[in-house]
């Protein structure tokens, strides 16, 4: 049944616009003005051409017999198979030009803005716009109120995602160019970065909800309130995280390429990246280890930087000498020690010494002597200022610790200029190589606990025979 609500007669050409009527099984047609019809034209011609082609559909279904919901639902399945069909070639479309040219584009720029974007798929992202934008501008080719309602839902959410996506790549884009263009840069712009897209994937999440429970956004978000608890249960590491970040970063404690070491965590080498939940640090055997950042601000570290930034490493070890070895020198050892380069001088100064200050007399205690392990002790001084590798401006100490049952601690203690791991292990192994076997030229012996070897050598002495 057809009405005109102004009871004027339809002719072909004239514009109107449609009412359904489901109560009363009537449809309505309203004719328009020429005025009204121009203006109408201007705004609204697609979209009322789309309501002609839905509706002129519908009573062509209907003509072949069919009831009118019957024809309802069989137009709405084969126009969403429609709109179904278009999107995806329409997205195709819009992804091979992404792909294809935009690279090409970005090729012939000398900026590294485009090439950062299409390394990020931002273009490849952006073109599912084009996808939704079919569904958007041809859903209402779907007769159905229902299935209609369902495609704009679905549809709002397909924007949501994608914006959210295009964002992310974005987001992405802007750290990578500012680590390229900064790369000795150490600040944690990463943490800022992943704070945003958390928000962004919350408001996106929110919007989302919003169309599948067709309220609007702010009545949502005020019913977020009481939804707090639950909010900070589910983002407390992000929000942990988040405030360590700020601290770590505030306070200059950690940047990426800082060697630490965490013991409770087992992490023990270069921080390669430091996120809103997570700190990645690469060990020396080439894991990784991932430490949350609140753990950093809870718990204690150790972190290199200092020595690093010093320019030299430390070295502090020591060897145990024998005590039963230590004796006053004789003439002869002096004489023999003043030879030496590294303790000329040391030994002309000490004789001028105790020829000024040694009473004439016979007994050894009432006069001053020198030592082998002191004079040992100030070639070692002298050994170790006579290297390249030893830094000059930095602390330098060798000294005697307190004595224990393993004899007496004689401990080296110096920074070398080399701060690489493995030319600093070599500079260690070289000194300690040299000063184990220049011991015995000072008539020490170095103590070290007793092997079945040197119980046998010992069994020898005593019983050349080797009898039993």
């Amino acid at each position: 049944m057809l009405v005109c609500k102004l009871c004027s007669p339809l002719r072909r050409g004239d514009l109107f616009f449609y009412e359904s009527r489901a109560e009363e099984s009537v449809r309505v047609f309203i004719p328009l003005c020429v005025e009204e019809k121009e203006k109408r034209l201007e705004t609204m011609d697609f979209r009322l051409d789309i309501d002609f082609l839905r509706e002129e559909s519908v009573r062509l279904i209907e003509s072949t017999g069919l009831g009118h919901g019957l024809a309802v639902s069989l137009q709405s399945i084969v126009s969403l198979g429609v709109i179904l069909l278009l999107a995806w070639y329409t997205g195709r479309l819009a992804r091979w030009i992404m792909k294809e040219v935009a690279p090409h584009i970005a090729d012939k720029t000398k900026t590294i803005w485009d090439d950062k974007l299409v390394d990020n798929r931002f273009f490849t992202k952006l073109s599912y716009y084009l996808l939704g934008a079919v569904f958007f501008f041809l859903d209402d080719l779907i007769a159905s109120e229902g299935i209609r309602k369902f495609s704009e839902t679905l549809t709002g959410t397909f924007f949501t995602i994608v914006t959210i996506l295009v964002i992310s790549s974005f987001l992405d884009t802007i750290y990578q160019v500012y680590k390229e263009r900064n790369p000795k840069e150490k600040g944690n712009l990463k943490i800022y970065i992943q704070l945003i897209k958390v928000v962004v994937y919350s408001f996106g999440a929110i919007v989302i909800i919003s169309f599948f429970a067709n309220k609007n956004f702010i009545d949502i978000l005020k019913g977020l309130g009481a939804m707090a608890t639950i909010l900070l249960i589910v983002y407390k590491d992000t929000i942990l995280g988040f405030v360590a970040g700020i601290s770590l970063s505030a306070n200059k404690m950690l940047e990426v390429g800082d060697w630490i070491v965490v013991p409770n965590c087992n992490a023990d080498g270069t921080v390669l990246e430091i996120g809103l939940n997570t700190v990645k640090v690469q060990n020396w055997d080439m894991t990784i280890t991932t430490v949350p950042p609140y753990k950093l601000i809870s718990e204690s570290f150790i972190n290199w930087r200092g020595m690093e930034q010093s320019g030299g490493r430390r070295i502090k070890r020591s060897i145990s000498i024998d005590i039963d070895s230590i004796h006053f020198l004789s003439v002869e050892e002096v004489e023999r020690f003043e030879k030496f380069k590294l303790l000329k001088e040391y030994i002309q100064e000490k004789k001028k010494y105790l020829q000024e200050n040694n009473p004439n007399e016979d007994i050894l205690c009432n006069q001053r002597h020198l030592t082998n392990v002191g004079t040992f002790k100030a070639y070692i001084e002298n050994y170790l200022k006579a290297s390249e590798k030893v830094h000059p401006k930095m602390t330098f100490l060798v000294r005697q610790l307190q004595s224990t049952a393993t004899g007496l601690p004689i401990e080296i203690y110096f920074f070398s200029k080399e701060q690489a791991w493995g030319e600093y292990e070599q500079i260690q192994a070289d000194i300690f190589d040299h000063i184990f076997a220049v011991t015995k030229e000072f008539g020490l012996r170095i103590f070290q606990n007793v092997s079945a070897s040197s119980l046998a050598t010992i069994a020898e002495h005593i019983d050349p025979a080797g009898r039993k």
